[in-house]
């Protein structure tokens, strides 16, 4: 193992706070200070999302697979406009950091699926964005682990915006989207925008990806029988909105 994997492993990577923990949190802070961004999400997606929910000053999302606080974020620019919401991650250390960094916001580290217990995560390395607990996109991990697990429902009845209108969902889970909605009530929410990552396996880049994979495949047929619309297709993130919010 490499000298600056060991160090991370001992200090970044660690429950306890600590002085490197806190220097490498700013330093990715400084990083997006330094290097302004109009956009924080990959492929300006959440420009899109901005501009489709700009009629409301506040509201709530929802950010599952959350990843990083600010750094290709798609709820980043909604809470620096004064949103707030749940985040959830597999990994601790993406807690962690949110935890620092948005602390008004409800942050939480479990995988999300169609049921509360435990599930097996196909761990890669701490941080990495393609740890799953799908089978199929985790064939090539590292290792298994168990992790716990919950529904979308309990987590939001189990937080403060349990009695809230939910206005944006962000779900990215590599490959374990479909179990992500079927533990979410979504004739009770009845979010104005869902935004989906559509991942197909061995198929890495989004130009290897047909229109009809997308019309295809379970999670479109499933929000389009849940009165919902595909209105963009930005790399490979699909944006849903809701017909209720259209008209």
């Amino acid at each position: 193992m490499k000298i600056e994997e060991k160090i991370k492993n001992k200090y970044l990577y660690s429950k306890k706070t600590n002085i490197f923990k806190f220097f490498y949190f700013y330093f990715q802070f400084l990083k997006a200070k330094f290097k302004p961004r109009v956009a924080y999400s990959h492929w300006g997606v959440d420009l899109i999302i901005t501009k489709l929910l700009n009629s409301k000053n506040k509201g709530i999302y929802i950010d599952v697979g959350c990843h990083h606080p600010f750094l290709n974020n798609h709820s980043y620019l909604l809470y620096k406009s004064g949103w707030e919401g749940i985040n959830i991650d597999i990994d601790y250390n993406s807690i962690d950091m949110f935890n620092f960094f948005r602390k008004s916001d409800v942050n939480i580290q479990t995988a999300v699926t169609n049921h509360k217990g435990e599930v097996d995560l196909y761990f890669y390395h701490n941080r990495a964005a393609k740890n799953t607990i799908s089978k199929e996109f985790g064939s090539n991990a590292k290792e298994k682990k168990k992790i716990n697990s919950d529904t979308l429902n309990n987590i939001i009845e189990n937080s403060k915006f349990k009695n809230s209108k939910i206005d944006f969902v962000s779900i990215d889970v590599e490959g374990n989207e479909m179990n992500v909605l079927n533990g979410f009530n979504l004739k009770k929410y009845k979010p104005k925008l869902i935004l989906l990552e559509f991942n197909i396996p061995n198929k890495k880049e989004f130009y290897e990806k047909d229109i009809n994979e997308i019309t295809n495949s379970e999670v479109y047929k499933f929000l389009i029988k849940n009165d919902y619309k595909l209105i963009n297709w930005n790399h490979d993130d699909l944006l849903f909105m809701s017909l209720d919010y259209s008209k």
